[in-house]
């Protein structure tokens, strides 16, 4: 913890520091300013941010703990949230530079819960345009970097709170994902990262695949954000109810469960031979506690996410076709390529596309199904150039860097990422574990024990993240 830095305390210790009276939200606020101050120049990761908004909200939380009524345990623990969580009267500009973005009427759900917590949001933060990258390249905000090491891609399309967990912007941070955009973030900047149950935590705009999740420097910090936005708001018109779960710290072990380890996800890119060992060894800590493990075949032919890719770019097209020439123009050169290949596509084919992603669903509900848990990697590929749009930086090719992450997002199965490894060149491996839908309190339960086994090797020292 550099400088003496109260940014990096994790959620626990400033609750307790805070109820004990050693430590005011004021001082944690100007803590994370200062940071936010030295390092948001080179990493760019918030797009909306007001210091003196925060220290008065800062200012609030302090006056409540000394009154003995703070909102919640939490209240007055930094957070951010993404740019396409509605913050009421703020603008919404989903990455890109296009001129007079929506303003949000109200709050989202995700938002209103902090609030209701007494967490201070420290600032919105950055996306690509339309969230359909996996990076932060946008054309609005430029390129957000990696918080560990600044060459690199911050994944996306939660980039910024990927960066704004790394670079120590506070303990709390909220990302949203229809693809790996909170989990691909997650393993590249060594932090944790849950793409949760599919309405678990609530959403304004809720489609298909769509999630909205945390991304904490441990999972123990998940689960304690967990805590507060995961609760029904009926404006999330798509999502089922589900019975109350446990937030519990206490690490679960996972002897005696059946566990699958995936290493080919049957499309997209081969993964790298130093992700497959860091994924293997990990699969080995699960056996070696109990776990029956046992390989899972591929089960999503090519085709499959071909179609699922096909039918974003048909979607996403749809909103470039309604723009004036001028406008075109301003969305990143990338994005236009990439969707406009989905204006060729005959009604018939978007619908053949569309149902794609039922049959990822059925297909993936399938294979799953007789395991608590599955093994693999989250990305097959390390983190790529910080400039680079996408792994694969060809936009008429398909996304095949998601092979492993969207499948969860079309069964609307809980999907963790946690650290599984550091290579030697210093970019960071994650592991996912997924399960079944409505297991998310004791899948991160599973993450939080397999932090406490895997070795320092493979964890990222944050006291030498400057």
């Amino acid at each position: 913890m550099p400088h003496n830095d109260l940014s990096a305390l994790d959620a626990a210790t400033l609750a307790e520091r805070y109820a004990d009276g050693s430590l005011t939200p004021s001082e944690v606020a100007e803590s994370v300013l200062a940071r936010i101050a030295e390092r948001e120049p080179e990493l760019n990761a918030l797009y909306l941010h007001d210091p003196e908004e925060v220290r008065a909200d800062a200012a609030a939380s302090t006056a409540r703990w000394a009154a003995g009524e703070p909102l919640s345990p939490f209240d007055g623990v930094p957070a951010t949230v993404k740019e396409n969580i509605a913050r009421a009267g703020r603008p919404k500009p989903s990455g890109t530079a296009l001129p007079n973005p929506p303003v949000a009427a109200a709050n989202a759900p995700t938002t209103d819960r902090l609030l209701e917590a007494g967490v201070v949001i420290v600032g919105s933060t950055t996306m690509p345009d339309w969230g359909m990258l996996s990076s932060g390249v946008s054309s609005l905000h430029g390129i957000t970097r990696n918080g560990i090491d600044p060459s690199l891609t911050s994944g996306g399309s939660s980039a910024g709170a990927g960066t704004a967990a790394a670079a120590g912007y506070g303990p709390f941070h909220i990302g949203t994902d229809i693809g790996g955009s909170i989990r691909l973030p997650g393993t590249w900047q060594g932090v944790a990262a849950l793409k949760p149950s599919e309405g678990l935590i609530p959403l304004d705009v809720p489609y298909t695949g769509r999630a909205a999740g945390p991304m904490t420097r441990t999972v123990a910090d998940a689960i304690r954000l967990m805590s507060i936005v995961a609760r029904p708001d009926e404006r999330d018109y798509l999502t089922r109810p589900y019975p109350p779960m446990e937030w519990s710290l206490e690490p679960l072990e996972p002897a005696g469960l059946q566990v699958a380890l995936q290493l080919d996800a049957g499309s997209g890119l081969a993964v790298e031979p130093e992700t497959r060992a860091f994924i293997e060894a990990a699969a080995e800590r699960f056996a070696a506690a109990g776990a029956i493990v046992e390989p899972l075949a591929p089960f999503v032919p090519a085709e499959v996410l071909d179609g699922l890719v096909d039918f974003w770019r048909s979607r996403s097209y749809a909103d470039l076709e309604a723009l004036s020439k001028a406008d075109r123009a301003l969305v990143l050169p990338f994005i236009v390529e990439w969707c406009s290949a989905g204006a060729d596509f005959s009604a018939a084919q978007t619908v053949r596309n569309r149902g794609c992603a039922d049959e990822m669903a059925r297909l993936t509900r399938a294979a799953t199904a007789p395991y608590d848990l599955v093994l693999s990697p989250v990305s097959p590929v390390a983190a790529f150039a910080a400039e680079d749009p996408m792994p694969i930086t060809d936009p008429l090719q398909t996304m095949g860097h998601i092979s492993f992450t969207v499948p969860y997002n079309m069964s609307g199965q809980p999907a963790v990422s946690v650290g599984a490894g550091i290579q030697a060149d210093g970019r960071t491996v994650g592991l996912q574990i997924a399960g079944p839908i409505g297991s998310d309190d004791r899948l991160l339960r599973v993450a939080h024990w397999f932090e406490t086994v895997r070795g320092a090797d493979a964890e990222v020292d944050w006291s030498k993240i400057r």
